[in-house]
């Protein structure tokens, strides 16, 4: 079976089984998107309101200011796959609690297994926590973390701010597209 294919099947899978309490509030699942080949692998806190309304992960404002930054390494949207940690709007855009995290876990690690990138990139620090829950998102954006992961092995990971930070920060703004600039180098180091 082709990997977009199974992919396919892996979202409808778990669109109907996933026990995330946020499925009552929610409109609806929001899978993740793009290519199942991508070399790179972004994870993100959870859908916004666009999102939930359209079912795509990263179309709002700061899914705008992400695909600007793919275009500034020479990327688009359909070279790279994109998803969040949470599959579901928490209500208010509210940070999503762990128990969420919990439920929708097993979803990301199928979706990680699956597409075996070379390099998982963390938008946020809600993300970056869920693997690395000790470090602080200051400390490390922009540095490559390597790691044994149980079901992954040996993985590449890049800790960044998250766009929608850096939309209303104009410091946070330059440093991320700054750390985003170190992608081709990364990818390249890492074969």
């Amino acid at each position: 079976m082709d990997k977009n294919e199974a992919l396919k099947k892996l979202h409808e899978k778990w669109l109907r089984e996933c026990i995330c309490e946020l499925r009552k509030t929610a409109t609806q699942g929001v899978p993740g998107d793009g290519s199942a080949y991508s070399p790179i692998f972004f994870i993100g806190e959870a859908p916004g309101k666009s999102e939930d309304l359209e079912g795509r992960p990263f179309i709002g404002a700061a899914g705008k200011f992400l695909a600007e930054m793919l275009e500034s390494i020479g990327m688009k949207r359909e070279d790279i796959y994109i998803t969040n940690i949470v599959k579901y709007r928490p209500p208010n855009n509210r940070d999503p609690f762990p128990d969420e995290i919990s439920a929708c876990k097993e979803w990301l690690m199928e979706e990680l297994a699956l597409i075996k990138p070379k390099l998982i990139i963390f938008l946020g620090r809600h993300s970056m926590n869920h693997f690395f829950p000790l470090e602080k998102i200051s400390a490390v954006h922009g540095k490559l973390l390597i790691r044994t992961w149980p079901g992954l092995g040996r993985q590449h990971f890049l800790p960044l701010y998250h766009p929608a930070a850096a939309l209303y920060n104009g410091g946070m703004r330059d440093t991320l597209k700054k750390d985003f600039k170190k992608i081709p180098q990364i990818l390249q180091k890492i074969g």
